[in-house]
């Protein structure tokens, strides 16, 4: 207990990070994720094509590989942002490819009597995916999304091999002061529940209120 509460400070910056790594990075793989899964079932080509190429590429790189490719390939490009915005990106794109097949399969759930009938009166694509299929489709995926979100908050901690602040780091401030290492990562796993707890609840709320009733 004692590495808890002589530390809570550390403990609280790396909790407080891991929140805001899983935040915002959650919220750019929702919206690239939608964005995708758009692009996925346009009637235009080179979307669908787009859409595809995107999927398949970020779903078959490692994670390390593509925290690599953002946090150091991007400032040899120019790009100069601070490590956070470089890890958040690299986590919600990373995200946002599974995002984009869950909602894809929800949309795929939706009868395609439904969309040809919308069709027939004249709706536009758009007023089909975002009036038809979408408000459908959310009903069935929200226990996926919810795994998948709970999946970035744990995927986070890569991050912190990359200077990023966030809650598996402060395992190495802790060592260096002497701490034991077991208990040191005991606290780090109930900050982890705890975050995964949260994500867990919310999504079980939204399920229990939209959800597919079973």
């Amino acid at each position: 207990m004692d590495v808890l509460t002589d530390n809570w400070s550390v403990y609280g910056e790396g909790f407080l990070g891991t929140v805001e790594l899983t935040v915002y990075s959650s919220l750019l793989a929702l919206a690239l994720g939608f964005v995708m899964a758009s692009f996925r079932i346009a009637p235009v080509g080179s979307l669908r094509a787009f859409g595809t190429v995107w999927v398949t590429v970020l779903r078959n790189t490692p994670l390390t590989l593509l925290f690599f490719a953002v946090l150091l390939g991007l400032p040899r490009f120019g790009l100069i942002l601070p490590f956070e915005v470089f890890a958040v990106l690299a986590l919600g794109c990373y995200t946002s490819a599974f995002i984009c097949e869950v909602l894809r399969s929800g949309i795929n759930t939706v009868p395609v009597g439904q969309g040809e009938a919308a069709r027939s009166l004249g709706m536009t694509f758009h007023q089909i995916l975002g009036g038809v299929m979408l408000p459908q489709a959310f009903r069935s995926v929200i226990p996926p999304i919810g795994s998948t979100l709970i999946a970035l908050a744990k995927n986070s901690a890569i991050a912190g091999a990359f200077s990023v602040t966030e809650l598996l780091g402060t395992y190495k401030t802790l060592n260096e002061l002497g701490y034991s290492i077991i208990w040191t990562f005991v606290w780090i796993a109930v900050g982890y529940l705890i975050i995964t707890l949260t994500i867990s609840a919310i999504f079980h709320v939204l399920e229990k209120r939209w959800g597919v009733p079973r």
